[in-house]
């Protein structure tokens, strides 16, 4: 659309052969610029998807070292019971020995001194295997300290993680089927508001009516500042028509996305820090682009709230 109207006008200048040097360069600058900022654009948005991705990431690290420190665990359980049993057996065979020794030692003496030696050596390997059964016994118990510890935190976390949806559907109760749902799954809670309680048909501006929904949920946020705030933007898939200010729907996703930050950014309680704008584009629908109404569903604001796993990861590192 840009290098159109930079074309346009060269074309009226060449016709009319009345704009100057100076006219000109200066719309070749307002272009230049123009190309950068589109540039810096899809910069940004692939800087975010990476961030985005990292983060998913490092959640499926911490699931598969949390799966294996279990699987260890359980392991060590067996390990402890196998060597239960091979003390009883040791004890049964000391004890037998021990029998055939004193019978032994009336009719024969030779071969009384060969089963003191084996005794002996069986005393040997009975304490050998207590100390190897006491140390399992206690890295089992060390074990499953932690892995409780772990399982608490993790409890705890997903508690916390419902208190958090539940508060968030107190404080957005009024836009309740006005296109927005709040629903927890895989340890994390789902804010989606679907565009037409948040914006004009390709505009980014936030109305009056989704900047009271915004706040309210920055309102929630602000309260819990464990959690990391992932807000997504996401289009139908009919191409962006709008002015050049953007380019195609990846832009309009990813300016939507930052004004909800914007606005969040607003309630100085929430540590900046703590949100990431992403624009998804077309690409990632919840419902199928062949009717008005999935399309409209496509059309919306994810807010992704995840907890943060420093202490999870710690206990896990020490397992």
């Amino acid at each position: 659309m840009i290098k159109k109207i930079f074309i346009g006008f060269l074309f009226l200048g060449l016709v009319t052969s009345c704009v100057s040097s100076k006219v000109y360069n200066d719309l070749q600058s307002k272009y230049n610029a123009l190309k950068d900022q589109k540039d810096d654009f899809e910069t940004e948005n692939q800087e975010l998807k990476s961030a985005n991705n990292r983060l998913e990431n490092d959640l499926d690290q911490l699931q598969k070292q949390y799966d294996d420190a279990v699987a260890e665990r359980n392991q060590l359980r067996q390990d402890y019971e196998a060597a239960k049993n091979n003390l009883a057996n040791l004890e049964e065979s000391y004890k037998a020995l021990e029998t055939n020794s004193s019978a032994a030692i009336a009719a024969n003496s030779e071969k009384n001194r060969e089963l003191l030696k084996q005794l002996e050596e069986k005393e040997k390997a009975l304490a050998a295997e207590n100390a190897r059964l006491e140390t399992l016994k206690q890295q089992l118990e060390a074990r499953s300290q932690r892995v409780a510890e772990l399982e608490g935190l993790i409890a705890a976390k997903d508690a916390a993680m419902k208190n958090l949806k539940d508060a968030i559907s107190r404080a957005l109760l009024d836009f309740e089927g006005k296109g927005l749902t709040v629903e927890q799954r895989d340890g994390k809670v789902y804010v989606s508001m679907e565009n037409k309680l948040l914006f004009q048909s390709g505009s980014w501006a936030v109305n009056a009516n989704g900047r009271k929904a915004v706040q309210q949920l920055g309102t929630v946020l602000a309260q819990n500042p464990d959690i990391n705030v992932l807000i997504e933007g996401h289009t139908d898939n009919v191409p962006y028509g709008g002015n050049g200010a953007l380019k195609d729907n990846w832009d309009l996703s990813t300016k939507r996305a930052t004004s909800i930050v914007q606005i969040l950014e607003e309630n100085k309680q929430i540590d900046p820090s703590n949100l990431t704008a992403a624009g998804r584009g077309e690409f990632l629908p919840v419902a199928s682009n062949e009717t008005t109404e999935g399309k409209a569903r496509n059309r919306r604001i994810e807010v992704i709230l995840t907890p943060k796993l420093d202490e999870v990861s710690k206990l896990l590192n020490d397992i």
